[in-house]
């Protein structure tokens, strides 16, 4: 940049401004400086610029979910969610640093502005953990009382009274909930589901279960019908648990939905185009994923950051 600030005559600090496209140097003047840079071959030293900032400009995105063959990264959760976290950051000239729970021990995580995690883990487990980085963090999950972290998520308790409300206008009396309430985000939306019916005489029967996955459903409805227990709806947490719930449904000779309704939750491209066509809880991952980076970036630059929670909304369909 010396060199550059020589030929053109000029201050470094003038340069500098210069081929950042800083508004305090005229147009003339950026032009001027850009076209020597270009034919000198001049490019800047990031790594130099963020030792001197001490910043990295990179901010790490960590996936708390396992992946596995039956819940893969390339499902709309998480895939969406990073696309519109990166679009935002690349945007604002970051670079995302993308890893799992097991991962994200590495120094290069640790160097980062900042994290956005992408679930909350069991109990929270997750958000302690990352916590002891000691980076500023945004979280994807749900909001609990006495949580100071700022929290990016949808209205999981209104989704579960939605799916409630359902199934009571058509008249069912012996609904199933299937998932795991150590999650926050799912004990927010079994709580509006127990709450919602709750108001109608009803009481649902939980069925936990850790995994989210089609095999996970099956086996959940396969127990519910070797214990002879009577059901006539199932609300499962998400919709690769409620696509199992449904095979496993249709395989015990139930009709879908005439004896038993069934919704999931996520609304994923995959559920529109099962047979039957599954209801499900829509929720904007583009969105929240553009909330996140934009959450993460204000606590990098020292400002206030809101929690934010986002609407959904039942897609009633085949179940």
């Amino acid at each position: 940049m010396a060199d550059l600030a020589e030929l053109a005559g000029l201050s470094k600090i003038t340069v500098s401004r210069a081929l950042s496209d800083s508004p305090l140097v005229t147009a003339e003047t950026r032009e001027h400086i850009q076209a020597l840079a270009r034919k000198h071959g001049y490019k800047l030293n990031v790594n130099a610029r963020n030792l001197r900032l001490r910043r990295s400009h990179t901010v790490a995105v960590i996936v708390e979910m396992k992946p596995s063959s039956d819940r893969t990264m390339f499902d709309p959760y998480p895939l969406v969610l990073l696309g519109g976290i990166s679009q935002e950051l690349t945007a604002a000239g970051y670079s995302v640093l993308l890893t799992t729970r097991q991962g994200a021990t590495a120094a290069a995580v640790q160097a980062a502005d900042g994290l956005i995690l992408l679930g909350q883990g069991v109990h929270q487990d997750a958000v302690r953990r990352f916590d002891k980085l000691g980076l500023p963090m945004v979280v994807w999950g749900a909001r609990s009382d006495g949580d100071e972290h700022v929290v990016v998520g949808s209205d999981n308790r209104h989704g579960g009274a939605a799916v409630a409300d359902h199934f009571i206008a058509l008249g069912r009396r012996h609904p199933v909930f299937i998932g795991n309430p150590s999650h926050p985000e799912i004990f927010e939306r079994l709580n509006g589901f127990v709450d919602a019916l709750a108001r109608h005489g009803v009481k649902p029967l939980l069925m936990r279960r850790d995994d989210f996955t089609p095999d996970s459903g099956m086996d959940a409805v396969y127990s519910l019908h070797a214990r002879k227990v009577r059901f006539d709806a199932v609300f499962a947490c998400s919709d690769l648990l409620a696509m199992g719930a449904i095979r496993a449904t249709l395989e015990l000779g139930h009709a879908i939905p005439r004896e038993v309704s069934v919704v999931g939750y996520d609304d994923m491209p995959l559920g529109a185009s099962f047979l039957p066509p599954l209801s499900s809880v829509r929720q904007d991952w583009q969105e929240g994923g553009i909330l996140l980076a934009r959450k993460i970036l204000e606590l990098i630059r020292g400002e206030a950051a809101r929690s934010e929670t986002l609407p959904v909304s039942l897609v009633v369909r085949s179940t």
